[in-house]
């Protein structure tokens, strides 16, 4: 019976993202026929050149990026949720999304005196940076949270941990030129506009490895909620599981960071909502759950980031960030016997 619950609630899913995905293929400034969308996804050789290009190399990358993204941080979300048995834990509240942020800083603001300008705007560079600058930040959480129990204390350490990284990115702001801050600051608001093809075929084998890999560990993942012990009377390896699960969380919120500029409650809201929409917490079907509702939270933030102003595109980061903020009242709001 479950089964068939678990079934139909994906059908639902499955249903809203396809019709997101074609609600916001249609979405900006110029208006495309729905006829002119089919013809390019059947490969038809009929598409007007204004169209194709229009759809091709703007509308195409969007909606992907926004896909891979929304996907991304709610897995990596999920991860950190289950790892530090906190359910405010996410890589935007616990600060590795700063960590992440702090090592795209000390690229983009430090052109100035450490890279010449073209190698800071690299593409690999800031990659690397966002993924080590949220490993960074993580390892520092991870070393926290094996000392203290405490859900608060860890979740208060985190945020200290994200002013800190914030206070230094400030600083470097200060010393950097005018033209390498406006361009941090344009980067921190968050954008999926700036995506293109070449860097979706550097995400996307990226980002799908690691939450296939993490999908692997459903098993022992689900050995962790009863407990440490329970897990390693069941042979679970804890030491290997949680240098995994730091090892792709930082690829997923570096990769994602980098891209797209830090993105928050994402993280925090999907996963929550994947499990009282399925009511399980098991992660054979949270993971997938929270892929398919993480890229809905996304389209849904890049659809209002476009309907909203008439005047340009919103920052991606104000959008989810209205969003999700009722999301995380609602989950203190139901956890609040747990983190008080």
């Amino acid at each position: 019976m479950n089964k068939k619950k678990n079934i139909f609630k994906f059908t639902i899913l499955l249903f809203c993202f396809v019709l997101l995905i074609i609600v916001d293929l249609n979405t900006g400034h110029i208006k495309i026929p729905f006829q002119e969308i089919l013809k390019f996804f059947s490969f038809s050789s009929n598409v007007s050149d204004d169209f194709f290009i229009l759809i091709k190399e703007f509308r195409v990358p969007r909606v992907a990026v926004a896909i891979l993204s929304g996907a991304a941080l709610s897995v990596a979300g999920l991860m950190m949720q289950t790892l530090f048995r906190n359910p405010l834990a996410g890589p935007y509240v616990l600060g590795v999304s700063s960590g992440a942020s702090l090592g795209v800083a000390i690229v983009v603001l430090g052109a100035s005196f450490i890279f010449d300008q073209e190698t800071a705007h690299s593409n690999y560079l800031i990659l690397i940076a966002a993924g080590l600058g949220a490993a960074a930040v993580l390892a520092l959480i991870l070393s926290v949270s094996l000392r203290l129990k405490d859900i608060l204390s860890i979740l208060i350490i985190g945020i200290l941990i994200a002013g800190v990284v914030n206070s230094i990115v400030s600083i470097l702001q200060y010393y950097a030129n005018d033209i390498n801050v406006k361009s941090y600051v344009v980067w921190t608001m968050g954008s999926l506009n700036s995506v293109s093809f070449k860097d979706i075929t550097i995400l996307t084998p990226l980002l799908l490895i690691s939450i296939a890999v993490i999908f692997g560990m459903s098993k022992s993942l689900n050995l962790i909620l009863p407990g440490e012990n329970f897990a390693k009377s069941m042979g679970v390896n804890l030491t290997k599981l949680r240098i995994l699960i730091f090892i792709f969380v930082s690829i997923l919120t570096g990769a994602v960071t980098a891209f797209c500029g830090p993105i928050g409650f994402i993280g925090v809201a999907a996963p929550h909502v994947a499990r009282w929409f399925f009511n399980t917490s098991n992660h054979f079907i949270l993971i997938p759950a929270s892929v398919l509702l993480g890229a809905v939270f996304m389209l849904c933030g890049d659809l209002f980031s476009h309907i909203i102003s008439s005047n340009g595109i919103l920052p991606i980061n104000a959008i989810t960030s209205i969003l999700g903020a009722p999301f995380i009242v609602w989950i203190v709001i139901q956890n609040k016997r747990t983190i008080v």
